[in-house]
């Protein structure tokens, strides 16, 4: 159960900027976990860091594949090149997997650190920080294959697909958001594990991944857009394969709403943070 008295160690306003404040102040210890978690990932195997470009790219040559040469599959009522689907699809799920992968290690981010907790200095809140910084340097990797097979099938993009790389900013706040609600809660809640895994499997039905939002029944539209993911996604495909730049209110919308709960997510995983002891 969550401990009932644990104090605030932040307001809420001072969440707001406390967002950005506990990453810049323990930068270079940062900037350690994130090298040494990335380059976890591959350590032992014979090929290392290759992989980081290796998977990406087997990933993108099966889609190409299955997409452009099995179903015949074009993107929209408008069609277009088939092959241009996989890239299409390929761009959706850099985005998503970017969110989905931080929220399934969330719930066991704390708990798989228990060194970490006994240490009374230690800023815990920046493990949240070194899951995104990790999975974002995964999904550069991705994007620039990405790049390279879209200036071989379309020519160099569009300038506003740089509006695309901006479209990462709400992205990431609100992943570091969900990340640090569900790390601390998931100190307190252990089941919430399972509950998480299950629901980033609806969220990637339920996003513009695999399909555009005018192919969802005008009806059903409403429901798919009060899922955040759908705005990031379809704004960065727009910037990136029709250079239609994002509505600038609506980005700014986007970005200060994404702050605002990843404010709510830090003030609550440091309201919660002096009972982990009491349970690790």
């Amino acid at each position: 159960m969550l401990p009932a008295g644990s104090s605030r160690t932040v307001t809420l306003l001072g969440a707001f900027f406390g967002v950005f404040n506990s990453l810049w102040s323990n930068r270079s210890l940062v900037t350690q976990l994130v090298r040494r978690d990335f380059e976890s990932r591959f350590r032992g195997s014979a090929l290392g860091l290759v992989w980081a470009v290796l998977q990406p790219l087997c990933l993108l040559a099966v889609y190409t594949f299955v997409f452009s040469q099995v179903f015949k599959a074009r993107w929209g009522a408008d069609g277009g090149e088939p092959s241009s689907f996989a890239l299409v699809l390929f761009a959706g799920l850099i985005l998503f997997n970017l969110f989905s992968e931080n929220l399934n290690k969330a719930p066991r981010l704390i708990l798989q650190n228990p060194s970490f907790i006994k240490r009374v200095v230690f800023p815990l809140e920046v493990l949240p920080w070194v899951s995104l910084l990790s999975g974002l340097l995964t999904a550069a990797i991705s994007a620039v294959l990405l790049l390279i097979f879209y200036w071989a099938c379309f020519g160099a993009p569009p300038l506003a697909s740089l509006y695309a790389l901006a479209l990462f900013l709400p992205l990431s706040l609100g992943t570091i958001g969900a990340t640090w609600l569900l790390s601390s809660t998931g100190v307190f809640l252990r089941d919430l594990q399972h509950g998480t895994s299950l629901v980033t499997t609806v969220l990637m039905f339920l996003s513009p991944v695999f399909y555009p939002v005018s192919a969802v029944p005008e009806k059903f539209r409403p429901i798919i857009f009060l899922n955040p993911l759908t705005s990031i996604i379809e704004m960065s495909r727009a910037a990136l394969f029709n250079g239609t730049p994002p509505p600038p209110v609506a980005l700014a919308a986007l970005v200060f709403a994404s702050w605002v709960f990843a404010a709510f997510g830090y003030w609550w995983f440091m309201r919660l943070r002096r009972g982990f002891a009491d349970v690790v």
